[in-house]
């Protein structure tokens, strides 16, 4: 509906729009008419708008029009506005609003101003050495953090409103020249086609920048520090920042950025190389030590040891439970308290893992309900576990699947299972990008920064295994 010159009506269509309690009309006089000033109690720095909107229009001398009004207020953020919808979604976001008597236009003010975190280190990204900063929940203030790191104009962030009722601010980050258009593009594209009530956080969006809609795997990267996103998307990614959360997605992703460390590149060559190999061998103890314990006991004894096998033989005596029942009551055991201690206060949680860990532990074992040998190992396969935690929650479900895959049939399909899980890791692409790059297709450049991670000054190529328009990134001086 359009704004009229009568206020009265103009401000009648208003309060039927914003109808909620928390909203505040407030008549006031511009110049030698009347107006009225609308905002949201909780949302509005209400300080700013008496000095810099109330004030000036009370002293305003001339005759009321658009123009002067707009002139005569002192807010940087400013909009006419034609249509009561329109003026009623921006007070809804937190911008004050003027309806004035006379004027078939509106004005839109911005004063936003709410509560927000303090920016500390992310708990998902503790380093030694390096930036300790993360994002907060504010996507101004997470812009921010990026434009400190990049302090460029070839930084582009587009924005974009999402959410039929949330109405939710998200960002699109790269930077020209290095990104490919192509794939900003797509993205804007799929961000563009997504339709839901509301979008609270970037985990919402993620689901939707998926190729494959049932993948046990993640499609998208993520990050808390904005480090970790200058870097990224200098290597030709596109990041997406969406309001109201401190995680910012980055994509294309590839699998082997949740085995590099933010530490890694602040370390020495040789101790990043040595971690990511820990990382790497801790993953596959993880996946496939309860499944190849189990598949030896029942179907490969002559695989163990004579010394280890008389100690398991000992050890399982009077166990009432089979070895892959033993194993897997173990490992529920080990989820439960896992989930316990997360979602129970911090405090309490501690206890709990304590509690658990030791007491319940040790009790079962002295108990005879489980044995101390798979006791050990499931112990040991989730600590291997979480020297990966952004892949915790898929190698958690694949670990279940190779487990119940030894039980059944043994060594065997724990082999085909394996060769299974390669296939489908190599054939699995998102955005033109193969999720196993640079291994599969192998890219001799990009093993540079894989599991061995070289010198910075052999690193002047940015990664061939993404999509990105300007391939180097700095030029090798040669010798004289």
């Amino acid at each position: 509906m359009n704004f009229s010159k009568n206020l009265k009506k103009n401000v009648s269509v208003l309060k039927k729009m914003l109808s909620s309690d928390d909203i505040t009309f407030i008549d006031v006089k511009v110049g030698n008419e009347d107006g009225t000033i609308v905002f949201v109690n909780d949302l509005t720095d209400k300080e700013s708008l008496g000095k810099l909107v109330l004030q000036p229009l009370a002293d305003l001398a001339e005759s009321v029009s658009a123009d002067s009004v707009e002139s005569a207020v002192l807010s940087p953020e400013k909009e006419r506005i034609k249509t009561a919808e329109e003026l009623a979604k921006n007070v809804a976001a937190g911008s004050a609003a003027l309806v004035v008597n006379g004027l078939s236009e509106a004005f839109s003010l911005g004063f936003t101003k709410f509560e927000k975190r303090a920016i500390a280190e992310p708990p998902t990204s503790t380093v030694i050495k390096g930036p300790r900063e993360g994002f907060v929940e504010s996507m101004p203030v997470n812009v921010s953090l990026i434009r400190r790191k990049l302090k460029t104009p070839d930084l582009h962030i587009e924005q974009l409103k999402i959410g039929k009722y949330s109405v939710t601010p998200v960002s699109l980050v790269y930077v020209d020249g290095i990104a490919d258009a192509e794939l900003v593009r797509d993205i804007k594209q799929k961000l563009n086609g997504i339709n839901l009530d509301a979008v609270l956080d970037s985990s919402y969006v993620a689901k939707f920048l998926g190729g494959h809609k049932t993948s046990v795997f993640k499609q998208v990267g993520n990050t808390e520090k904005p480090d970790i996103l200058a870097a990224r998307i200098l290597e030709g990614r596109v990041a997406v920042l969406v309001d109201g959360s401190p995680i910012a997605l980055t994509v294309p992703y590839l699998l082997i950025e949740d085995f590099q460390s933010p530490g890694d590149y602040y370390n020495s060559s040789y101790s990043a190389t040595l971690a990511r190999i820990l990382r790497i061998f801790a993953v596959c103890i993880s996946i496939l030590l309860p499944a190849f314990f189990v598949a030896a006991e029942l179907f490969h004894l002559q695989l163990i040891p004579l010394a280890f096998l008389l100690t398991i033989v000992n050890s399982i005596k009077g166990i009432p439970l089979s070895p892959s029942y033993e194993m897997f009551f173990t490992l529920l055991i080990f989820e439960i308290l896992n989930e316990a201690s997360v979602r129970m206060p911090k405090y309490v949680g501690m206890v709990v893992s304590i509690v658990g860990g030791l007491v319940l532990g040790e009790t079962a074992v002295t108990a005879g309900i489980i044995s101390a040998p798979a006791l050990m190992i499931i112990a040991l396969s989730g600590i291997c576990l979480y020297t990966v935690p952004e892949l915790e929650q898929s190698f958690s479900v694949i670990r279940l699947l190779f487990l119940v895959i030894g039980g059944s049939i043994g060594g065997y399909g724990l082999i085909l299972l394996s060769a299974t899980f390669i296939v489908y890791l190599t054939s699995f692409e998102n955005f033109s990008t193969p999720l196993t790059a640079p291994f599969s297709p192998l890219v001799p450049n990009d093993l540079k920064d894989g599991i061995y991670k070289s010198f910075f000054a052999e690193q002047h190529l940015r990664p061939l295994s993404l999509k990105n328009s300007n391939k180097v990134r700095f030029k090798i001086k040669e010798k004289d």
